[in-house]
């Protein structure tokens, strides 16, 4: 990460920085619930394909489904169930920006992500 306070050098890091780094801006906040059921003492974690969350801001604000896809080019998750038409009538997902949902239940079929969260647990 990158340490200088001048606003110009940390917009340059964030539209250059590599893949590996980018995952760490698709970090999401964690309902207050979900934290106390898997027992972390963390604030947010990074969104994956299959969490659920729930829309914090903008017109779809209150609506919740799971992420279909997570883009770490332009930072946004799309979420199932919120869609428009484009102007051939063809329905599209709506790139919501990573900030701006909460995760309300996660996917733990993997045995890594199970693990990291493990991670997380208060001691």
């Amino acid at each position: 990460m990158i340490k200088s306070a001048q606003k110009r050098k940390q917009r340059k890091f964030r539209f250059t920085a590599p893949m590996h780094e980018r995952q760490k801006f698709a970090n999401a906040h964690v309902s207050k619930e979900l934290a106390s059921k898997l027992g972390i003492k963390r604030r947010s974690m990074q969104i994956r394909k299959g969490d659920t969350v729930k829309v914090m801001a903008g017109d779809n604000k209150g609506k919740s489904g799971k992420v279909n896809d997570v883009n770490l080019l332009k930072g946004t998750v799309s979420v199932d169930g919120i869609i428009r038409k484009n102007a051939k009538g063809k329905e599209m997902p709506i790139p919501i920006s990573a900030s701006n949902v909460y995760i309300t239940e996660v996917d733990t079929t993997d045995k890594a992500r199970q693990a990291k969260i493990d991670s997380f647990k208060r001691k």
